[in-house]
């Protein structure tokens, strides 16, 4: 049974090449999901999870950054910002980044980028989540 090739890239590195069933990722409106024989679409995701399943059964879990998927022809390509699977999330890491964030939103310097700090903080405590879900 012929499955979905999926290809998942950053600007630093590849993270995924090969075969799945389904890929599941944060949509900017909503979760969805792509299954064998999906409509074609180039489509924005947010930072959340995205979940792979794998022919086998069993599922990888991912933490992204967000970033753009096209989907064609069976054929599936994640372009992401930033991605770490579970296993290669550090989760101390990730506590410091969120600490820093919510120290730069107490502080309220004037020379403080509020959006950049925000989306700072929304990348860690989602990092710290699918870590902790998925570990």
């Amino acid at each position: 049974m012929s499955e979905l090739n999926l290809e998942i890239v950053t600007p630093s590195k590849s993270a995924f090449s090969g075969e799945i069933k389904s890929i599941t990722v944060p949509g900017t409106k909503g979760r969805f999901q792509i299954l064998k024989n999906h409509a074609p679409i180039i489509s924005m995701f947010d930072i959340g999870m995205i979940k792979v399943e794998l022919p086998d059964g069993k599922s990888d879990h991912y933490a992204t950054a967000g970033g753009t998927i096209e989907v064609l022809d069976n054929k599936v390509l994640v372009l992401a910002d930033s991605i770490e699977q579970v296993s290669e999330i550090d989760e101390e890491r990730a506590l410091k980044a969120k600490q820093r964030a919510e120290e730069r939103l107490i502080e309220k310097k004037s020379d403080l980028n509020i959006s950049r700090a925000q989306i700072a903080l929304a990348r860690a405590l989602n990092r710290i989540q699918v870590k902790e879900k998925y570990n």
